[in-house]
């Protein structure tokens, strides 16, 4: 048999994969399903075209992502208004997370006893490249009050919790996020700056707990503090939010005490370092 009809030999271990180097990364498809479903999460009950326009995908391929999520449960259909919203599947993941979270375990009965005893809504919350995203809530009996669903999900530097968050992190952890995070202004109040929010990080550290004073929402405030992981890395963090008139100068330190030492209590019951 001449060298050019001689079959290769076969090599040996496992065979190489089908999908070459430069695609191993992602799979379109799966791609585009998991976005289509964040966008239904944190949508107010989107159309087929309002999710196609969003993302860019067209709207046969659209239909058929949310078909084939609907086929398990991970979205609904409201045929009466042509809406899509998430289905009670996602919501069981969302559980699995819940339930396999000691941090927001834990974090359940320090929340029940924040807002009893400063008489604000308590919150929970895990950073999320560049936002924190509400795990948990207490809500206060006062009939104004603060309210995050949970799954809410609000920028960092615009959040009492976020900002504790951010000023527990290395320097160089930091840095990250900071230069893939838009400063949006929000309010008159927002560190919409990185010189103004590396001013208030400073502050933060040196008290130990943060002040949100209306950054996000006109008339509201929150205090927090960051939980920290084994490794001494924050990893959530715990709040009390409320009107800005119930949050005045004279209260302010106590409520600090409070939230920084449920932070602190957390870190240690959930297997965690605080640094230094």
């Amino acid at each position: 048999m001449s060298s050019e009809t001689r079959p290769e030999k076969r090599g040996r271990g496992r065979p190489k994969s089908q999908f070459k180097e430069s695609s191993a990364g992602t799979l379109q498809a799966l791609d585009r399903a998991l976005s289509v479903l964040v966008h239904v999460s944190r949508g107010d009950s989107p159309t087929l075209s309002d999710l196609s326009r969003e993302l860019d995908v067209p709207t046969a391929t659209t239909h058929r992502i949310l078909t084939t999520l609907q086929n398990h449960g991970f979205v609904s259909f409201d045929e009466a208004r042509q809406e899509w919203r998430i289905g009670v599947e996602a919501y069981r993941t969302g559980a699995a997370f819940l339930r396999g979270n000691s941090v927001i375990e834990i974090g359940q009965s320090f929340m029940r006893k924040l807002m009893r005893h400063t008489g604000e809504t308590a919150n929970l919350a895990v950073p999320d490249a560049g936002h924190v995203v509400f795990v948990g809530q207490v809500e206060a009996a006062n009939p104004i009050r603060a309210f995050f669903p949970p799954g809410t999900r609000t920028s960092m530097h615009a959040s009492g919790t976020g900002k504790a968050i951010l000023a527990a992190m290395s320097d160089a952890a930091l840095d990250r996020v900071l230069s893939s995070m838009p400063l949006e202004g929000y309010t008159p109040q927002t560190r919409a700056s990185r010189d103004a929010l590396l001013r208030d990080l400073d502050e933060i550290r040196a008290r130990g707990w943060s002040h949100d004073h209306e950054e996000r929402h006109a008339g509201m405030s929150c205090i927090g503090a960051a939980i920290y992981d084994a490794g001494g890395v924050p990893h959530a963090g715990i709040s009390v939010s409320g009107p800005s008139t119930r949050f005045s100068p004279d209260r302010l330190q106590d409520l600090g005490a409070e939230v920084a030492q449920a932070a602190r209590e957390i870190t240690q019951l959930s297997g965690g370092q605080m640094p230094g």
